[in-house]
């Protein structure tokens, strides 16, 4: 597949090399133009784009940018680009930690339908509920016993699956997390959320979400990582998760 990553950081650098390596045809893009992410590109044996090419005669996009930074995408970016070819929203809201109030999402619209309306195109979200750390180093093969999950959304049943497919092939067994109104429940702060669950454990992680946890969850998260240090290991963080996450009593 021809697969063209917006954003360099963190994730989408590691997807860029996971998806070379499994044989895709990749082109990476960020701010700073062709030039400016040519280095980068040929570190993750991808091709330099600027956006408007990472987005042109593709099967596949991931953006891989901060959430905010969907406001930023030049107007009109995906006007051509087919209803058939998945827009995968990897980003996650960060209130009080890097991002700016966002009123939308803090009145309870889930992120991803939030990015679909900067972008004005459905996305599937996939890839937001794993930390940097797991999708570079702890994926496996299919099958493997203990393999961890990576919930995917969305509307469209046939990008979902695009995306499902790629989740398999950097390492991860893909869940079914349902529409992209029900992406909520992958969203930071929920039992799913940045905890190394296997595919059984995410699915329960994902049904046993409750609406509204999140949003009052998200005060602890600055705290909590502030008693981490500041060097605190992998496991340290998913421990932390797990245990903020975890749901409290209430209505689904």
């Amino acid at each position: 597949m021809n697969i063209g990553i917006i954003g360099t950081g963190n994730i989408g650098g590691t997807l860029a090399r996971k998806l070379t390596a499994a044989g895709h045809q990749v082109r990476v893009a960020n701010s700073k133009g062709r030039e400016g992410v040519s280095t980068l590109a040929k570190q993750m044996g991808a091709t330099a784009a600027d956006v408007w090419d990472a987005v042109n005669n593709v099967d596949a996009i991931i953006l891989a940018i901060p959430l905010p930074a969907m406001q930023q995408l030049p107007a009109g970016l995906f006007n051509s680009v087919a209803t058939v070819v998945p827009i995968i929203d990897t980003s996650n809201y960060y209130p009080g930690m890097r991002d700016a109030r966002i009123a939308e999402i803090d009145d309870g619209m889930p992120e991803s339908v939030w990015v679909s309306q900067q972008v004005g195109r459905p996305v599937t979200k996939a890839f937001n509920n794993a930390l940097a750390y797991t999708l570079a180093y702890l994926g496996t093969p299919t099958g493997a016993q203990g393999r961890l999950a990576i919930a995917v959304a969305g509307d469209d049943e046939g990008c979902k699956q695009v995306a499902m497919n790629l989740v398999d092939q950097v390492g991860f067994d893909p869940v079914d997390a349902g529409s992209l109104s029900e992406s909520w429940r992958q969203q930071p702060c929920t039992p799913a959320y940045c905890c190394d669950w296997d595919a059984d454990e995410t699915r329960a992680a994902l049904a046993s979400a409750v609406k509204g946890d999140a949003e009052r969850k998200r005060g602890q998260m600055a705290e909590a990582f502030a008693k981490l240090g500041p060097s605190p290991t992998h496991e340290e963080v998913v421990a932390m998760n797990r245990r903020i996450n975890a749901p409290q009593h209430g209505h689904r």
